[in-house]
């Protein structure tokens, strides 16, 4: 176990982080939802779901995953629900019956083919700490583990492939974390699924299960700022799961969709009957 001067450390490199996310200007991604689009969110998800799709998960055992799964049950937009991770999740509410779950070995995903095969759509919530992976570790599951799987899910029919990344990803970055989400999301579009749609998500505002002092002493941060302040850089997770979901209901054009921080708070707070 870390020492308070670990943790400390840590919560201070957070906080660090998150300042000069402050100083970073989210220039949007112009995906906000029109006010027709709002309104018309209830038929389209009714639409949706007389389509039949299928939809597997990567990452359902972190907070993002386990929310979306959540959400994906609640609305009733998919005929199949499959989780794909390293271990077998225990899922005892009724509501959780009917979830398919294939358990694989990331080292070896090329093994487990057949269990990318199959799914319409596709959302990665995988990833993992520097503090709780090292460097190796980190960059082999946000970048390799995360690639590997979309190239399986492309080749097992997968039309729409949908990447939570994070709010200043970018390749050139001088920090890994944001430098290896901003690798992965180059090297995903480069597969050309029929649509990629990529969430940079700012600070995300949840009660991890998962102790992080230093994300603590961040969401705290965040909640002491204005609200106009804290949704530039903060998002809750729940707005980050409902951004995902009114997003694949909704038809677009676009081979590549990137919603900036901004657009999934607008996107996630569209009205319209969640339940079918």
């Amino acid at each position: 176990m870390a020492g308070p001067a670990a943790l400390s450390a840590a919560a201070a490199a957070a906080l660090v982080a998150a300042l000069l996310l402050l100083r970073r200007e989210d220039p949007g991604s112009g995906a906000s939802p029109s006010m027709a689009e709002t309104e018309a969110l209830s038929k389209l998800r009714e639409d949706f779901r007389m389509q039949n799709k299928s939809v597997f998960i990567l990452g359902a055992s972190g907070e993002t995953g386990r929310a979306l799964l959540k959400e994906i049950l609640e609305q009733g937009l998919f005929s199949k629900v499959t989780l794909i991770g390293r271990r077998k999740l225990t899922l005892n509410e009724e509501a959780y019956k009917n979830v398919n779950q294939e358990v694989v070995d990331f080292e070896k995903l090329e093994d487990y083919a057949s269990a990318f095969q199959g799914h319409d759509v596709g959302f990665c919530c995988l990833g993992t700490t520097r503090a709780k992976a090292g460097a190796e570790g980190f960059v082999r599951v946000d970048r390799d583990y995360v690639l590997k799987s979309a190239e399986l899910a492309k080749a097992g029919g997968c039309k729409h492939f949908n990447l939570v990344s994070s709010k200043g990803a970018d390749k050139a970055s001088n920090f890994l974390y944001l430098q290896v989400k901003g690798e992965v999301e180059a090297k995903v579009e480069e597969l050309k699924f029929d649509r990629y749609s990529v969430f940079r998500p700012g600070v995300l505002l949840c009660d991890r299960q998962e102790s992080r002092p230093g994300e603590w002493l961040v969401r705290k941060f965040f909640g002491s700022l204005p609200e106009s302040w804290a949704s530039g850089q903060s998002v809750p997770l729940v707005t980050v799961v409902r951004a995902m979901l009114n997003n694949v209901v909704r038809p677009s054009d676009k081979q590549m969709e990137l919603l900036e921080n901004k657009a999934i708070h607008d996107l996630g707070k569209a009205h319209g009957s969640l339940k079918p």
